[in-house]
């Protein structure tokens, strides 16, 4: 009888789909950063933007509808990479140098990256893209646990070279520790990927692999290949106010967004559609549609990748995360900021290669659908980032989670895949205790602790997140206004006179936290300028 079960059982076996068993070894893990790309600008967020790939994995994976990042680029890279809150790993603003620990412009020595903790569990550990954490040779991401690397090191760039933008500016693209100079047809997006696939390529099939790939797109400038922006023409026709309802009953239907979310109105120092002059739509649409082109193209590069592990075998065994590092972007480009010649570029239809273009807060307030505010802010609009988890052998298909998560997870997250444990010291260096939690329980669907509570502070603008309740404020006028997100996601009715006791409680919360992680209020440190 027990040689007839068994027997039974091994047949079985046979026909069990792979996306139900356990790897058999070490998954490989890849992490995919956006960069500026607003909450709801790929498909299965709600976008008209063609991102066949990305949706692919959502519909075979999860997406994390209440995911974090800390609303500004270094910070959230700073932060992704070490499991902390970016100023415990020295970056608690931007790449600028300062004499204040939690504000020295770089990675510090009392945090390990992905990288240098999963190369203790056996990893090869790659990076392409944008690092923007430590501009030095010394601080590259050979030097924190990267066998190898090309990208750009700085916060932006033209997609077609390395142009510098502002006065007294170097950029530098690297390939591992040395200079690289770019080619020509160089395009940024598609050189990225080219050398993530080369990696991928190129790795030994013995040994599972970390990678790390830092897309800048849709960042400023706004650079798309022709045969890209070709496929948005007259999409944008209609206008912002049509779009947004478009995007926004189309999040809703897909359960993105929760029944009871409403829609906030129109930033008020966006007019409306109607109102603009001929002239004046023409020139959103060619934004809009650059814009688009470029998510396209990240799009394509991403399913490059998965052609990779593909042909090499690889991909029942790799877990993919896709996320974006703030929310979109609402800047423009000023004269007083950048060079002349780029100023006189930015007047340029962005669908002219030799501009020098962003989409202001016009194109970011239709990003970040259904949310108001953008990048820079602690409101949802600068934190809330698309979060999509893919493997098919770990991740659970077809699900929607609304319990929130933080991109301090990931480093948790990739050990919890690797079976590595965090260390606590570091090359003679004590390491920060990380703060995240695993999500692997969440994309096995089995039972997940989350968080107590989650914090927020860029430049004086904070926030803290406990169970339905966010606290935020922005700076300078520094008052606490507090929302249930549960009944209002987009943050539209202020409820802190009718619930004093939960703002003291909050609060409270708050400042712990930020004496803990060694925040500086933003009067006393100073403004800074960056990505």
């Amino acid at each position: 009888m027990i040689l007839k079960l068994l027997t039974a059982f091994l047949v079985l076996s046979l026909f069990v789909s792979p996306a139900l068993q356990l790897p058999a070894k070490k998954p490989n893990i890849i992490v995919i950063l956006a960069d500026d790309m607003g909450y709801s600008d790929i498909g299965s967020f709600g976008s008209e933007i063609k991102t066949p790939h990305l949706d692919e994995m959502a519909k075979n994976g999860l997406r994390m509808a209440q995911f974090y990042n800390a609303s500004r680029c270094c910070p959230t890279r700073a932060s992704l990479l070490t499991g902390l809150f970016q100023h415990q790993a020295g970056v608690g603003d931007m790449v600028n140098c300062r004499k204040q620990p939690a504000y020295q412009g770089y990675l510090n020595q009392n945090c390990v990256t992905i990288a240098e903790a999963l190369k203790q569990s056996g990893y090869k550990t790659y990076m392409a893209g944008k690092w923007h954490v430590g501009t030095k040779p010394e601080y590259w991401p050979i030097k924190r646990g990267f066998d190898r690397y090309f990208g750009l090191i700085d916060g932006a760039s033209s997609y077609f070279g390395n142009e510098p933008y502002r006065p007294n500016q170097k950029l530098t693209i690297a390939l591992d520790d040395q200079e690289y100079k770019p080619e020509k047809g160089y395009y940024m997006t598609n050189a990225f990927a080219d050398h993530a696939v080369e990696f991928v390529e190129q790795h030994p099939k013995d040994q599972p692999f970390f990678l790390y790939v830092a897309f800048t797109s849709p960042h400023w400038p706004l650079h798309a290949l022709p045969e890209d922006i070709a496929k948005y023409r007259g999409t944008y026709a209609k206008g912002w106010d049509k779009l947004r309802e478009e995007r926004y009953r189309r999040m809703q239907e897909s359960g993105i967004l929760t029944k009871n979310t409403k829609l906030s109105p129109r930033d008020p120092k966006i007019p409306s559609w109607e109102t603009l002059s001929a002239e004046e739509k023409k020139s959103w649409e060619d934004n809009m549609a650059v814009y688009a082109a470029m998510i396209d193209r990240m799009d394509q590069n991403i399913g490059r990748i998965q052609q990779k592990l593909k042909e090499t075998g690889q991909d029942h065994n790799t877990v993919i995360l896709f996320l974006s590092d703030n929310g979109a972007s609402h800047e423009d480009i000023k004269p007083t900021n950048f060079l002349p010649a780029i100023y006189e570029s930015s007047k340029k239809p962005s669908s002219d290669p030799s501009s020098f273009t962003a989409y202001g807060m016009r194109g970011a307030n239709l990003s970040n659908t259904p949310f108001r505010q953008y990048k820079h802010w602690e409101y949802e609009g600068g934190t809330a980032t698309p979060f999509i988890a893919f493997g098919p052998s770990i991740v659970k298909p077809g699900r929607i989670d609304q319990r929130p998560g933080h991109i301090i997870d990931i480093m948790a997250t990739c050990l919890d895949l690797a079976g590595g444990t965090y260390p606590k010291t570091y090359k003679g260096n004590a390491v920060t205790p990380t703060e995240g939690v695993s999500l692997v329980p969440l994309f096995r669907g089995t039972t997940w602790k989350g968080h107590d509570a989650l914090f927020f502070e860029h430049e004086g603008h904070r926030a803290v997140r406990q169970g339905d309740w966010k606290l935020v404020s922005e700076f300078p006028e520094n008052r606490w206004e507090l929302y249930n997100l549960k009944t209002d996601r987009s943050e539209l009715q202020d409820v802190s006179a009718k619930e004093p006791e939960r703002v003291k409680q909050l609060a409270a919360l708050y400042d712990a936290w930020a004496q803990r992680a060694g925040v500086i209020p933003f009067a006393e440190l100073g403004k800074s300028k960056g990505e």
